[in-house]
């Protein structure tokens, strides 16, 4: 059989894309080789949140007083917590095959690989015993975590973020080298259930990418709470009880009883070797249209090494459908939301002071405290964040950044300005619901 469409990986983007194919009307194969639902679903976004959240909920029990409520909960269940967490992931996944069946998706379980391009686009591949033929093919291979190669790495038993969302008992003490989104996630896990944590960034700061400014804000939060922070520092070593670093030529040691290794993500490739795609970097290089340099072949989420993240993957998926069905439609990256889901959380969208910077752009800033919400106020005692707008000379938001909760949702606010090039006129039109934390966004344009 010639499929219409066939997609490698059923991660965000790979089943969003075989849905959207299905329900057009195209014949569309949805090959992956483990869980649907990808990373992000079985040890990634999802996992990590459901363990974050019952975190938070601890953290409001021990502070329950400052709410004028006694409350006696004094630490997490961690085997329950990892049952909990489980039945989570099980009961999504178990949705997007069911939604996969509805829209008429053929899914198979199996490790696949390209062989070749025909002259007329063709694209063939082999996945177990059989070979599969389509006339497009959608890359969805997504990424893996990246494990440097640090002196005695290969016999250090290290956590990847897959056994960390499985232990069931917690470390005295937690190393995590790499300070990113993954790291301070971990990092405000561990903390709020009694671990000893230490970060260890060879950046001059946590969250790059983030507001500089936000993340450090954020990471004094958690020197409060406890949590080291190592900045600047090389790892030179590693072993089943310590970390090695080196700062400003002093070389130090840190005593753990755990390595969670956190300093990145890469593209998974290795199923393409036959098609000698055009590579950006480690990552598959597309055009505008999600397309690779062979036009039958589109690349959509972390395998293009661009946007690392499951919403773009989404987007992505929506574009290179489009395409595919002959509507010609184009990826706009100019509002990419992202936040990191600590308590509290920290979230950006569009541009950063740096980048405008380096880019020479003009712009003005605003920014008040989240302390201009009520409702803030009311649900954040004794505690503050930050609200900070950047404009351009023509009044359109350039770019939005958050710390505070919840700033995973007022960011959505944001990048629907950003992406529609609202001006600062035009958003003051929007009637915001009160009191909600969102209004702190009309606050401090006004």
């Amino acid at each position: 059989m010639l499929y219409d469409l066939i997609i490698l990986g059923g991660g965000p983007g790979g089943y969003s894309a075989a849905e959207k194919a299905a329900r057009s009307g195209l014949s569309t194969l949805l090959i992956e080789k483990a869980s649907l639902g990808g990373v992000c679903l079985n040890e990634g976004c999802i996992p990590t949140k459901t363990l974050l959240y019952s975190a938070k909920v601890l953290d409001t029990a021990l502070h329950a007083d400052k709410y004028a409520v006694e409350a006696s909960a004094t630490a997490v269940d961690l085997p329950k917590l990892i049952t909990r967490k489980t039945k989570v992931v099980r009961k999504l996944v178990a949705g997007v095959k069911a939604k996969m069946k509805e829209a008429g998706v053929e899914v198979l379980n199996a490790e696949a690989a390209v062989s070749c391009v025909d002259p007329d686009g063709t694209v063939r591949l082999t996945a177990g015993e059989y070979s599969y033929a389509g006339k497009h093919l959608i890359i969805a291979t997504g990424s893996e975590t990246f494990v440097p190669p640090i002196p005695g790495v290969d016999e250090t038993d290290f956590w990847t973020s897959r056994e960390a969302l499985s232990t069931k008992e917690a470390p005295k003490r937690l190393a995590i080298i790499g300070g990113g989104v993954i790291g301070m996630e971990f990092a405000s896990f561990f903390n709020s259930i009694g671990t000893e944590v230490t970060v260890i960034e060879m950046l001059p700061e946590i969250i790059n990418g983030m507001d500089p400014e936000l993340a450090a804000q954020l990471r004094a939060i958690y020197e409060k709470k406890g949590v080291k922070f190592l900045l600047g520092h090389k790892v030179t070593a590693v072993s089943n009880t310590a970390v090695e670093v080196e700062y400003q030529g002093e070389c130090s040691q840190i005593l753990t009883d755990r390595i969670l290794m956190s300093v990145g993500r890469r593209p998974v490739t290795a199923a393409l070797e036959a098609l000698n795609l055009k590579m950006r970097g480690r990552g598959v290089a597309v055009d505008e249209y999600m397309r690779t340099s062979i036009p039958s072949v589109y690349a959509i989420g972390d395998v293009t090494g661009f946007s690392l993240l499951a919403h773009t993957a989404i987007r992505e998926a929506e574009v290179a459908v489009e395409n595919i069905l002959g509507n010609k439609e184009t990826m706009s990256y100019r509002a990419v939301p992202a936040v990191v889901y600590t308590n509290p959380e920290i979230a950006g969208v569009g541009a950063t002071e740096e980048k405008l910077q380096a880019e020479g752009i003009p712009y003005r800033v605003l920014q008040k405290p989240m302390a201009f919400s009520g409702r803030f106020i009311a649900e954040n005692e004794g505690v503050n964040g930050v609200c900070k707008l950047l404009l351009s000379e023509d009044n359109k938001l350039l770019g939005a950044h958050f710390l505070g909760n919840p700033a995973g949702e007022m960011v959505v606010i944001a990048a629907m300005a950003i992406e529609q090039q609202m001006t600062v006129k035009d958003i003051l039109k929007v009637i915001f619901p009160h009191p909600t934390v969102g209004e702190i966004i009309r606050e401090t344009l006004i």
